[in-house]
């Protein structure tokens, strides 16, 4: 496939993607104020996000709908092909994203931010994964792990079940921690699945490449939609239904290349936020001490005086750095 024409699926998908995203920011936050759907804050958090509360949540819906509408046309046009890697890619978004919805729904219900209990959310993610492990092995799958630059093949048999389960469940929910900032998720998911694009682009020996590059480009044009709704001061909110969905997306992706090692890469910024969390509770519970003023990360800096638009700022171009670091080692070197 030559480059240009590469070049020109990628500008379609970012637009289509994109145009629906407005679209239906335009008509589901409406909608979203009129049911209700409104995020709780919690007081823990400070003064400065208590202006939120009331904001309308789970506009997830607003890239994930744009994503399905584009990719079910692109079908139709017979512009793309439907395969196990794109099923697989497809199931889990959408397992992901009703698993966020259940969650963000118990929230404003009872209005509180406990949501599923964590053994059940556990047990569901399982049966994704499970699911996901099927098909993948159906049609081919290798059960190994593989550090190409190094040539090093892990064989991993049936423990590449749990190896699913585990950058599923890790990935989803240090994107969900990461959502704590106006913009913060939405504009570093739209780093992250650009790099995942170009990559998977590259990955010609892979069924179905085509079509989950164009997945990719397709939610990067709908997360730049999402990003006029939601950059400072947010209109809407992703909620669990947009994070869930996004960092589950982005383990498949990493799966299905062979680039799971890039995904911390290009996720680093996730990664740390997570980290950040576990640091604090760990030197909390064992030591009655804090590491940071407030964890994830991003609230240390808001505690430390930065503005949300400063630290956000900042944490994409590190972000941008992790992607550019992880396209050249996934694709060139």
């Amino acid at each position: 496939m030559s480059s240009m024409l590469i070049l020109a699926k990628t500008a379609l998908a970012m637009m289509l993607g994109f145009i629906f995203a407005i679209i239906c920011g335009l008509i589901f936050i409406p909608i979203l104020k009129k049911v209700n759907f409104r995020q709780h804050v919690s007081q823990t958090v400070g003064e400065r996000h208590q202006k939120k509360e009331g904001t309308p949540t789970m506009g997830g819906i607003i890239f994930i709908v744009p994503v399905l509408i584009a990719l079910f046309l692109l079908y139709l046009r017979g512009s793309i092909e439907l395969n196990h890697n794109l099923i697989i890619l497809l199931f889990v978004f959408v397992s992901y994203a009703l698993l966020g919805f259940i969650d963000d729904w118990l929230k404003v219900r009872y209005h509180n931010n406990a949501g599923l209990r964590i053994t059940t959310k556990f047990l569901l993610q399982m049966v994704i994964a499970l699911v996901f492990f099927y098909i993948f092995m159906k049609n081919g799958g290798e059960p190994v792990l593989t550090i190409s630059s190094l040539n090093i093949v892990i064989p991993m048999g049936w423990t590449f079940g749990l190896f699913i389960l585990f950058l599923l469940v890790g990935s989803s929910n240090a994107v969900n921690i990461t959502d704590g900032l106006d913009g913060l998720c939405a504009g570093l998911s739209t780093i992250a699945f650009v790099a995942f694009g170009i990559i998977t682009w590259n990955t010609t020996w892979m069924e179905g490449y085509q079509e989950v590059a164009i997945f990719c480009f397709i939610l990067v044009g709908a997360l730049l939609g999402f990003l006029l709704f939601n950059a400072n001061p947010a209109k809407v909110f992703m909620g669990d239904l947009g994070s869930l969905s996004l960092g589950a997306a982005m383990a498949t992706v990493a799966i299905i290349t062979r680039h799971e090692l890039s995904l911390a890469l290009i996720g680093g910024v996730f990664v740390v936020e997570t980290l950040s969390s576990l640091i604090q509770i760990i030197a909390i519970r064992k030591f009655h001490r804090k590491v940071f003023k407030m964890a994830p990360l991003h609230h240390h800096f808001e505690q430390l005086g930065y503005s949300e638009r400063d630290i956000v700022k900042a944490f994409y171009v590190v972000g941008l750095l992790l992607a550019m670091a992880a396209i050249t080692y996934g694709v060139w070197i």
